[in-house]
Order: C-alpha cells, then structure tokens, then sequence
C-alpha cells in the first residue's frame, strides 16, 4: 500500500520544498507535492515554485519571524541549486 512518504518521495522537490508550497498555498503536504511536481514540468513552473518560496520569505520577514526566513532561505538556495532552470530570467 502507498503512504504520505511514498508519495512525497516520488517528487523532484525536497520536503523542505514540499513543507514551502504547503505554506504557501494553505494546503497538505501531499497535495503540495502534488502541485510541485506538475509545475516543476510545465513551462514557467519552476520559477512559479522559486516565487512561492520567496513570497513566503518576504512574509517572515514582515512577521519578524528571522528563524522562518533564514529556514525558507536555505530552501530557496537549495532549490535552486538544484533546479537552475528555476532562475529568473531562464526560459
């Protein structure tokens, strides 16, 4: 039988990646993972995904919430390092 970690590891994104898109989106893990994957294969996707997780930055910032900004940051830069195509200005 499939689980929630069977699901979550059948995507490209992390669960940090995942956790963001959740957050961002007010949704559960498996529907994030869900949502992360298809855009991750659509045109503009991946910076779609890179744009969340920068919009969820900048809210922790204004919340004063450093400990949230710095874990969302080290997640943008992952990410990005992994996915290159996720750059702004990439086509």
């Amino acid at each position: 039988m499939i689980n929630e970690n069977d699901i979550l590891d059948m995507t490209c994104l992390t669960r940090a990646e995942i956790a963001a898109i959740a957050e961002h989106e007010h949704i559960g893990d498996v529907a994030a993972a869900e949502m992360g994957e298809y855009m991750m294969h659509i045109h503009h996707g991946p910076q779609h995904v890179q744009q969340m997780i920068c919009e969820d930055i900048q809210a922790a910032l204004r919340s004063r919430d450093l400990m949230r900004a710095r874990a969302l940051y080290q997640t943008l830069k992952a990410f990005l390092a992994a996915h290159p195509e996720a750059l702004r200005g990439n086509s």
